[in-house]
């Protein structure tokens, strides 16, 4: 336990006095130091929580020189002033000045007698320093081997129940996402949703950094648990004292190793979903409708009860894919992933999953593909899709989902701008020399942009859609282009997209 004013007054030894009449409470300061000094300006020299020695010999005892000594001080942050008296000293009992001074300035002034050196004091002070740290040792140790043995019942909750009854502090165990695992306590829920920002941010730093904050007044703190890949989350809930501070190493030890014990023993059931995965997208047999029932029983074989999914295709690192395909396996629902005889990782996913929140979590700069939402017999073309999107994805550095707009945008992204203008100038130059030319081009956007439709460009526009089609009648006899022709009208929507400059 930490060391207080009142102790050393109570130790016989050192017979120190206190002077005045210190206000309540002053006497129940923490000392964390003793130290001498007789400078006039020593504040400067303190770091604070000392008890400051001196017999006062460079200090004139006028009570304008005493209020600035103290002042300096207690500025410093001392705990306590103390002043030796004896033979051959400046003084023999404190000086009224210096006792008035310090009873201004609330801070406590001892008197050491003659027969006690300031080194006793000293000494004093340092050993019941050593004794509070040897004890946060012994209580960290004995926490330490409570969590060991707890360690043995092969589960999340004994550890962090032990935790708790030893620290006072409330623990908790996230999966990589965020969802609660286990706890020591009934009140994780609450003290989730204070801390989701700084779950969030120490999940997507993976294992390189903790992180504390406050957050309703209660102090919090996450440590990412792990060896060599994140596997969950520690979520702590209030200030640990030193000697719990002591044990929280060994905490994320013992429960990464939980976790990684975890990982290991679900590799049979990971396993199992991959070949279900291969399952559903093997050639159907027997009909569409029987193709169709055989897909949803797989898909309600894994608890993923949805009629619309998608494929996503990964390209990770050979020596990582098939850690990937685990870490995609724990975070997607129903954990339908395998990995493809090329090294690529494939999954199927709900439609209504934010699979880029998750890729971006467990496999940040890999080149991704998502297809689009299909049923599940015929998840197979949107698997194929999204493996198609793979090389557009290498080129923008982030994954690409398959929609014509998106797909679009990044073409014209990738190509290089001055020719994608010069293309758009050759093809409408016609329009921008006429004297109502940007009228016409936004008409012509317009009706691009509708599919062909004359009542929802006019709407659009606010026009009649007889002077809709009279401008397009006139945009066509321009360019010499012709609107039911396909390759014109493909000139006509990428010129017009290039001028907006690639917006969708």
């Amino acid at each position: 336990m930490p060391l207080y004013l009142t102790d050393l007054l109570a130790r016989p030894d050192l017979n120190l006095s206190v002077t005045g009449d210190p206000a309540p409470g002053l006497l129940d300061r923490t000392i964390d130091a003793a130290t001498v000094s007789d400078l006039l300006h020593p504040g400067e020299w303190l770091q604070g929580g000392e008890l400051l020695m001196t017999i006062g010999l460079l200090l004139p005892m006028e009570p304008a020189a005493c209020r600035a000594y103290v002042a300096d001080v207690a500025a410093g942050g001392a705990a306590a002033l103390a002043l030796g008296l004896g033979h051959g000293l400046p003084y023999q009992a404190a000086p009224q000045p210096l006792v008035d001074a310090a009873q201004e300035a609330g801070l406590p002034l001892l008197t050491v007698p003659d027969e006690v050196p300031f080194i006793a004091v000293t000494k004093a002070v340092f050993e019941a320093r050593a004794h509070e740290e040897r004890q946060v040792l012994q209580r960290a140790f004995a926490t330490q081997r409570r969590l060991t043995a707890a360690a043995t019942d092969n589960g999340l909750r004994p550890m962090l129940e032990e935790w708790t009854a030893a620290t006072g502090v409330g623990a908790a165990v996230l999966d990589p996402l965020g969802r609660l695992l286990a706890s020591g306590g009934p009140d994780a829920e609450s003290v989730l949703d204070s801390a989701r920002d700084l779950i969030d941010r120490v999940a997507s730093r993976g294992l390189r950094g903790s992180a504390a904050s406050t957050a309703g007044g209660q102090q919090l703190e996450v440590q990412p648990l792990g060896a060599r890949r994140l596997r969950g989350l520690l979520l702590l809930s209030g200030g640990p004292d030193a000697s719990a501070r002591a044990v929280v190493p060994g905490l994320v030890s013992l429960l990464s190793l939980e976790l990684e014990r975890r990982h290991l023993m679900d590799e049979p059931e990971r396993r199992r979903r991959s070949a279900l995965l291969s399952e559903l997208l093997a050639e159907p047999e027997g009909g569409q409708e029987r193709a169709a029932g055989r897909a949803q029983d797989i898909l309600a074989s894994v608890g993923l009860a949805t009629d619309r999914v998608r494929g996503v295709v990964v390209e990770a690192p050979p020596e990582s894919a098939q850690e990937a395909a685990a870490d995609l396996a724990l975070a997607i629902p129903g954990g339908l992933v395998r990995v493809t005889e090329g090294g690529l990782v494939e999954a199927v996913v709900a439609e209504e999953l934010d699979v880029r929140d998750v890729l971006g979590r467990f496999t940040p700069g890999c080149p991704a593909g998502l297809g689009p939402p299909a049923a599940p017999e015929a998840v197979r073309a949107s698997l194929r899709q999204a493996a198609g999107l793979l090389g557009l994805s290498r080129s923008s550095g982030a994954p690409v989902e398959a929609r014509e707009s998106q797909a679009s945008r990044l073409l014209l992204e990738l190509g290089d701008r001055r020719t994608l203008l010069g293309y758009a100038d050759a093809v409408l130059s016609p329009l921008d020399l006429a004297d109502n030319g940007e009228e016409l081009i936004a008409t012509l956007a317009a009706w691009l942009e509708t599919g062909g439709s004359w009542d929802t460009t006019s709407r659009r526009l606010g026009v009649h859609r007889h002077t809709v089609r009279n401008r397009l009648d006139k945009a066509m006899t321009l360019t010499g282009r012709r609107l039911d022709d396909a390759d014109d009208r493909f000139d006509l929507w990428l010129a017009t997209r290039i001028r907006r400059g690639g917006r969708v």
